[in-house]
C-alpha cells in the first residue's frame, strides 16, 4: 500500500511537471512560433492555451503591439549640395512571425536590419528634395515617401511600417555656426544702417530747429528794431513838438538831464568853470548867462 502510493504521488508529480513544461500560454500582445528542434510546427495568431511536447518542441513569442526603431543621427546631403543632421525613426509591427523569425530571428536584430534599410531611404528621398523642403515645406510628403519605400522592403522581413518621423534636422555645427555669424553680421548692417539714418533724422530735425530758430531771432530783431525805430521818431516827434512849443523849457529839461548824467554818483570828475554854460542854470533860473563870462567867451 505504501509502495502503491509512493508511485502514485511519483506519477503526480510527473504529470505536474509535464503539464508545467507541457501548455504554455499567448497574451492578447503576443504571437508565438512552435519550433522542434528548430523546424517551425505551429503558428500561433490567436491568444489561448496552448500545449507542446515537453523538450521536444520550444515556443518564441513576438509582440503584437506597435514597436519604435530608433536610429543614429546621420549625416544627409540634400539639393544643393547642402549637409544636414537628421535624427529619424520608424514605429513598425510584425505581422508575419513566420517570415519574421526566417529572415530577422529576433526582435534584437530589427535595428540592424531594417535601420540599415531606413538609413538608406532617408538618403535617397533626402538627397532629391531641397533645403526648405526638409525643413519646412514638403517635410509630411517626403516622410510619406520614406515610409512607403521602407514598407516595401520591410514586408520581404514580415514587418509592416506604419510611420516614419524625424526628431530633428539640423545643419552642421560648422555650417550652423557661419550661418549664426553671417545673421550677426546681417543684423549688424541693418542696425548700422537703421542707426545711421536716425542720426541723418536727427541732424535734419537739429538744422531744421537751428533754421528755425535762426529765422526766429532775426524776425524778432527785425520787428524789434521798427519798434525801437518808430518808437525813437515818435519820441524826436513828441521832443520837436516840445521844443516848438516851448524852446526855453525843453533846454531847460535837456539840462537837467545832462545833470543828471554828468552829476552821478560814481568817479567821474569835471573841472570846470561855474560862469560857463553847463552851469547856467546854477547862476541863473532862465539860464541866461553873464554878460562879462559872454565877453570872456
Amino acid at each position: 500500500m505504501r509502495r502503491f502510493l509512493i508511485f502514485l504521488l511519483f506519477l503526480i508529480g510527473v504529470s505536474g511537471v509535464g503539464a508545467y513544461f507541457a501548455f504554455f500560454m499567448v497574451h492578447q500582445t503576443e504571437q508565438a512560433l512552435v519550433l522542434e528542434f528548430g523546424k517551425i510546427k505551429k503558428v500561433l495568431r490567436t491568444p489561448g492555451l496552448y500545449w507542446k511536447i515537453p523538450f521536444v518542441q520550444t515556443v518564441s513569442y513576438f509582440d503584437k503591439r506597435i514597436l519604435d526603431l530608433d536610429t543614429s543621427p546621420q549625416e544627409v546631403i540634400v539639393s544643393g549640395q547642402k549637409r544636414l543632421i537628421v535624427d529619424s525613426f520608424a514605429r513598425y509591427k510584425i505581422i508575419d512571425p513566420l517570415l519574421f523569425f526566417q529572415t530577422v530571428q529576433n526582435q534584437g536584430n530589427v535595428g540592424s536590419r531594417l535601420g540599415t534599410i531606413l538609413d538608406s531611404s532617408l538618403r535617397s528621398v533626402l538627397g532629391s528634395a531641397t533645403f526648405t523642403d526638409v525643413v519646412r515645406d514638403q517635410r509630411a510628403v517626403l516622410m510619406a515617401d520614406i515610409t512607403m519605400q521602407l514598407n516595401a522592403k520591410a514586408k520581404d522581413f514580415g514587418i509592416e511600417v506604419l510611420d516614419v518621423r524625424l526628431k530633428r534636422a539640423d545643419l552642421p555645427e560648422a555650417n550652423s555656426e557661419a550661418i549664426y555669424s553671417r545673421m550677426k553680421t546681417e543684423r549688424q548692417r541693418e542696425a548700422a544702417e537703421i542707426r545711421a539714418e536716425g542720426e541723418e533724422q536727427a541732424r535734419r530735425i537739429r538744422a531744421d530747429g537751428d533754421r528755425q530758430v535762426t529765422v526766429l531771432k532775426a524776425n524778432a530783431t527785425r520787428d524789434s528794431e521798427k519798434i525801437r525805430g518808430d518808437g525813437d521818431a515818435k519820441r524826436n516827434a513828441i521832443f520837436a513838438d516840445a521844443f516848438g512849443r516851448d524852446p526855453d523849457f525843453f533846454a531847460f529839461y535837456r539840462s537837467m538831464q545832462a545833470y543828471e548824467a554828468g552829476l552821478g554818483s560814481n568817479d567821474t570828475r569835471l573841472v570846470l568853470t561855474p560862469d560857463t554854460e553847463f552851469f547856467r542854470y546854477f547862476n541863473d533860473p532862465a539860464g541866461k548867462l553873464n554878460r562879462a563870462a559872454e565877453k570872456k567867451r
